[in-house]
């Protein structure tokens, strides 16, 4: 009785550290290859985004790459993951991504290793992102939003009812202390994501 007791409680605690995982408990690879833990990014603003370089939301790295120089020295970071799962329109080594992205965008900040933000064979950052933050909707006021909801309802009459990532350069902000605080689909204009980054930069 006693050994199925103490054996109950060791998996009631590999439970539980499973649940309490945070962002700073996952590791991911780097452009090299080589494995980088979130905790190196403990203390900063995160923007996290799934990237493509043959989208027609391509031309945000050049907003991204703003957003970084005007606030990099304040604390923000920007994770690049590229991601060829939307209409294979990442498609390429990691290599030739970021060439593509530092002569067409001269993007300074972070760029990782090609990975999948749905599936089976999904990066647990976005499992954990994606848990914290699910899918709320695409603005249908706006032109673009009206466009990915139509687009999207017609593969899937059901895509908005699950937290998956939707398309290309979605993003989730990340504060200081590693607390998932908001996800932007692709259409979200970059002055309302700007907004957002400040608020969580005043916070120390």
């Amino acid at each position: 009785m006693k050994k199925l007791l103490a054996i109950c409680l060791i998996m009631a605690g590999f439970v539980f550290g499973l649940s309490a995982q945070g962002i700073y408990d996952i590791r991911v690879k780097d452009a090299s290859g080589k494995e980088v833990p979130m905790s190196d990014y403990k203390g900063n603003v995160l923007l996290i985004v799934n990237t493509a370089t043959r989208c027609g939301f391509t031309p945000q790295y050049e907003e991204l790459e703003a957003l970084y120089k005007d606030y990099q020295g304040q604390g923000l970071e920007i994770l690049d993951f590229p991601c060829n799962q939307f209409g294979g329109q990442a498609p390429g080594s990691i290599q030739e991504i970021h060439q593509f992205c530092t002569a067409n965008y001269d993007i300074q900040f972070p760029q990782f290793d090609k990975i999948e933000v749905n599936g089976a064979n999904e990066s647990a950052l976005y499992t954990y992102l994606k848990k914290q933050k699910g899918f709320a909707g695409f603005n249908l006021a706006d032109k673009r939003g009206k466009f990915m909801d139509e687009m999207l309802r017609k593969k899937d009459a059901d895509y908005d009812k699950n937290p998956d990532i939707k398309w290309n350069f979605t993003k989730f902000l990340v504060s200081r202390d590693g607390q998932v605080v908001k996800r932007y689909e692709p259409t979200e204009k970059i002055d309302a994501i700007e907004a957002d980054i400040k608020e969580q930069l005043k916070r120390k």
